[in-house]
């Protein structure tokens, strides 16, 4: 049981994003799907955050079935309501529609009050050329620190 700290991380989303902006947001959820959270079942992944009506939703996230709540469980898929104040949600899908930025989850957690709480992340697409250039940088970084340690330079 997860009564505070990380549930699910999307590893990708700094991969294939660069993330200019992120913050904490809280979200919708049913009983059986906090049960779920808390058992560290969760996956972002394939998710992202989306405008409808002129609210954010959480698409595509997968919160299994609580294993206890089976009369009245959940759909494992089902779009999830953002909760963010009404400037920031302006905010955002002003920048999403102005610079073609995407809403990206970066992590999904339970904060020291036993909330569950998501890092949203405003981002954009990286090239593949970015991609490369980035890993040969880590790469970079990598050998040097490695040479420092054992006296190469």
């Amino acid at each position: 049981m997860i009564s505070h700290g990380l549930v699910a991380q999307n590893r990708r989303a700094r991969h294939d994003y660069k993330i200019e902006e992120s913050l904490e947001v809280g979200l919708i959820l049913t009983g059986s799907e906090v049960k779920s959270l808390r058992n560290g079942q969760a996956s972002i992944g394939e998710s992202f955050a989306g405008e409808k009506n002129g609210e954010i939703w959480l698409i595509n996230a997968h919160i299994p079935e609580y294993k206890g709540a089976q009369n009245f469980g959940h759909s494992p898929r089902r779009d999830r309501k953002i909760l963010m104040h009404s400037k920031q949600i302006d905010s955002l899908i002003g920048s999403v529609r102005r610079e073609g930025a995407t809403l990206v989850p970066l992590r999904l957690y339970f904060n020291d009050r036993g909330r569950a709480k998501l890092e949203l992340g405003l981002a954009k697409g990286k090239r593949q050329i970015d991609k490369r250039n980035d890993i040969k940088d880590r790469d970079w970084k990598r050998s040097q620190a490695r040479a420092l340690r054992r006296g190469d330079y």
